[in-house]
Formats: C-alpha cells, sequence, structure tokens
C-alpha cells in the first residue's frame, strides 16, 4: 500500500501527531471497519448454520470454522484493497465485503454451495453497526481508557508525593484560604475515575433485524426460526448488548451517551490543564528541560508550558467533533436516512483528538517538578488569609462583630505577622484560643487538606 508522507496530510492526525495517534487506526480506519465488516458476516453465519430449522445451511465443520477465523485473524490491508476495488463497481462498500466473501468461499468445497447464505435477509445497517460497536470497544476501551488510566495514575502520584505542601488557594484569582498541592490534584484523580467510569459503562449495542427492523425478509424465508433470540445471540456472541428494537438503523443513543462521556473527561482535563498552566506561571511547578528544546525563537529564557497548551487545544476540538456526534447521531428522518454514515466515519477523529490531549497531558505531567519556595513565599505574602479562622473563633466565644472587625483589618490590604498577632493578642476569648491562633501560619492553616489527598488519590482497577 502506498504511504502518504506526513508532511503532505490533509489531517494533522495523520500528519505532524502521526505517531501519537498511529494506534487508533486498528480501530477507526477504513480498514478496521472492513475487517470488522468480515467478523459480522461470519458471526452471522455462524449462527444460522447453528439454527436447526435452517435445514439448507448445515452446521460448519471445524475446518469451515478455522477457515472462517483464519481470514479474519490474517485479514490484511490487501484484502482491504481488493474488497476497495470491488466497490469501484459495486458503488456500495457492505456490498463488496460479500462479494469479497464469496469469492473466497470458493477456495472451500463445504462453504462454496452455501454462498448465498452470506448477508442472508441483511440490510447493510446490520452489518455496519456491529461493526462500528467493535470498533468503538477496540478503540475506546482497548486504547483510549487505558491511556486515560496512565494520566488517572500519574496525577494520583503527583497528588500523594505533594498531599502536604501547602499552597495558597485562588478565589476570584484572589489570595483565598490556603490548601495543599496534592488535594487540589486528588480532586481531579477524583473527578477523572468518575468520569472514567462513566465511559466504562456505558453498554455498546448493536442490532440485527433487517430492513426497518421487523425481521420481514427472514420470516418469508423461515417463519418457524425465533429470529429475535438468534439476533440476540449473534450480539452478545460478540461481547456486545443488544438493541432488540430500532427502524433501519440502530438508534445511536448509546453512541451519544459515550461520546457525551468521553467529552466530560475532556473538559476536567481542560479544567486540570489550565489550572496547571496558572500554577507553573506562579511558580509553583518548574518544568523538567530537554536538551536541544528552545521555548521562543526570540527570548532565550523561554520554558512553555506548551503541553498542557497543546492538550487544551486539541481536548476542545474533539469536544466539538464529540458533541456533533452526540447531537447529530440519534436524529435519523423517518426509518432511515444516510446522514449518519458520513459522520460515523469520523469517530476515530473525534477520539483521536481526544487521545492526543490524553497524550500531550500525560507529557506535561511528566515533566513537572514542584517548587516548594515558591509555594511558601506566596504564603508568607498573604498572612491576611488568617482573618478566616480568627474571626471564626471570636463567633465562637460570641465577640460580637467579629466578621466587620476582621474586613476592616484586612480587606484589600496586606497584613504583616505581626499585625495579626498583635491584633489576636488584643481579644477576650480564653487564652488557650488566643494560643492556638498565634500558633497559625498560612502555611500550617491547611484544614484536612493532606487526609482528602491521600483519601482520594486512589486509582481504581482498572475494567
Amino acid at each position: 500500500m502506498a504511504t502518504i508522507d506526513t508532511l503532505i496530510a490533509l489531517s494533522p492526525l495523520d500528519g505532524r501527531y502521526q505517531r501519537k495517534v498511529a494506534v487508533l487506526g486498528d480501530a477507526f480506519s477504513e480498514f478496521a471497519l472492513t475487517r470488522e465488516r468480515v467478523r459480522v458476516e461470519f458471526a452471522w453465519l455462524r449462527s444460522l448454520a447453528a439454527e436447526p430449522d435452517i435445514s439448507e445451511l448445515p452446521p460448519l465443520s471445524d475446518e469451515a470454522l478455522a477457515f472462517l477465523d483464519a481470514l479474519v485473524a490474517n485479514f490484511s490491508v490487501d484484502d482491504a484493497s481488493a474488497v476497495k476495488a470491488i466497490e469501484a463497481t459495486t458503488n456500495h462498500d457492505v456490498k463488496a465485503v460479500e462479494y469479497w466473501i464469496k469469492d473466497k468461499f470458493k477456495a472451500l468445497p463445504e462453504l462454496a454451495p452455501h454462498a448465498e447464505f452470506v448477508h442472508f435477509a441483511c440490510t447493510s445497517e446490520d452489518i455496519n453497526n456491529v461493526s462500528h460497536a467493535l470498533m468503538l470497544k477496540r478503540g475506546v476501551h482497548g486504547v483510549l481508557l487505558p491511556q486515560l488510566d496512565d494520566v488517572i495514575a500519574a496525577l494520583a502520584r503527583v497528588a500523594i508525593a505533594t498531599a502536604e505542601l501547602p499552597m495558597l488557594s485562588r478565589t476570584h484569582g484572589q489570595a483565598a484560604t490556603p490548601t495543599t498541592m496534592g488535594k487540589e490534584i486528588a480532586l481531579f484523580v477524583d473527578r477523572l475515575q468518575h468520569a472514567r467510569r462513566q465511559i466504562a459503562a456505558v453498554p455498546l449495542r448493536a442490532k440485527m433485524n433487517g430492513a426497518v427492523g421487523n425481521y420481514n425478509a427472514h420470516l418469508s424465508a423461515y417463519p418457524e426460526v425465533d429470529w429475535p433470540a438468534l439476533s440476540q445471540a449473534t450480539v452478545e456472541a460478540l461481547g456486545l448488548t443488544w438493541q432488540p428494537m430500532s427502524a433501519q438503523i440502530e438508534p445511536h443513543d448509546y453512541m451519544a451517551e459515550l461520546f457525551d462521556a468521553i467529552a466530560r473527561v475532556n473538559t476536567i482535563l481542560i479544567d486540570f490543564c489550565r489550572d496547571t498552566w496558572g500554577y507553573i506561571s506562579l511558580g509553583f511547578f518548574k518544568q523538567r528541560l530537554k536538551e536541544g528544546e528552545v521555548g521562543s525563537s526570540t527570548m532565550p529564557h523561554k520554558v512553555n508550558p506548551i503541553d498542557f497548551e497543546n492538550a487544551e487545544g486539541n481536548f476542545g476540538i474533539g469536544n466539538a467533533l464529540l458533541r456533533h456526534l452526540a447531537e447529530k447521531l440519534p436524529i435519523s428522518r423517518w426509518q432511515r436516512d444516510l446522514t449518519d454514515s458520513t459522520v460515523l466515519r469520523n469517530m476515530g477523529v473525534a477520539v483521536g483528538y481526544s487521545l492526543l490531549g490524553i497524550s500531550s497531558a500525560r507529557q506535561g505531567i511528566g515533566k513537572l517538578e514542584v517548587n516548594a519556595d515558591a509555594m511558601l513565599a506566596d504564603l508568607n505574602a498573604n498572612w491576611e488569609v488568617l482573618a478566616e479562622p480568627v474571626q471564626t473563633v471570636m463567633r465562637r466565644y460570641g465577640v460580637s462583630g467579629a466578621y466587620e472587625q476582621l474586613k476592616a483589618l484586612t480587606r484589600g490590604q496586606r497584613i504583616t505577622p505581626a499585625a495579626m498577632t498583635a491584633f489576636i493578642d488584643g481579644l477576650d476569648i480564653p487564652a488557650a484560643a488566643r494560643a492556638a491562633l498565634r500558633e497559625l501560619t498560612p502555611a500550617r492553616y491547611t484544614g484536612l487538606a493532606a487526609e482528602l489527598a491521600r483519601r482520594y488519590a486512589v486509582t481504581e482497577t482498572a475494567d
């Protein structure tokens, strides 16, 4: 097969970023779709041959079953090209697969007389929708989720390592109650764990019920066969969930659910990338240097957070495509229109940009180095954040106007440690309470942050 130089590829996924997403080619390429169509045709043929009431198609011998298995296992780019050559005449890709299979059956005397049972009573969508579900299983469950797991695990390691490292929070971009870096990273671990479970929980559905979902052709040939049961058995044997009701196409509601779930992961990671970008800007994180890299064509000192910027941009593109897929695919005029067909060919593009974002985020996480000194200096420059605990303790002991007193002392201005200590010493509260407040510093005022970080930065076993 002729290869395309990545420098002249139209899509960045096939060009600049091809190396990072190439693994998805085995799930979402046209070659992969053709291979899965062959797999589904054979699964249906096996079911037909195992049905006692279909007497014209005897049970398949071990030799025939091995022959079918080998055609799928050894399906090559040359085979896909041969199917494509047939399509040049048929102008129909699924029919081209049927003709290719029938031609292959000529090599085995047992199968040759029964070639007409290939694609028996099927509409193209009986083959396509099952193939698409298998592609999603391979691409999302087999590739995307394991790489997402790597990101979650990497974040969990950072969270545990920095569980007790104090850091000034910023709400509305302003100095706020201290936390720890580990707790803030653990929050993303927890969010991503939940979002990952949502992806994994979406059932990958498929139907095999004829031109408009009623088994019309099936019953015309074999009215005594329990076609819904045979359809369900075929779908479930492929590791998918049976969709009993449909028009010509599987309704694609599960796809919308799945793509929305992937988009949610992307959105959480955009949030993480933006926060991390900000922490790098504040100096809380440094980035490990790589020999030979430059950060600017004119400013030699620059070390830019490009991994997180690239991740954010690609997650955005991925979400734009995923949301279009989720909104468009469940809608089809009457029993079928063709608008879903061309859209479904872009599943791999949507997942590809999501995977590219995950890859960039993982690369960026691997370069992070914590700058504890910068975080401590930031905390020590903002003693006014202790206005919260001081006024809260004052309120415990019934001091009138506690909040207002601290507001007058601290709002919109810097407070020195000495000024805060002087204010505390003048409070009419129990001596033990004053002593406890005097022991507080911004770095010590982190609540349960460290405990929360250790509790929730725990990765789960992948499904």
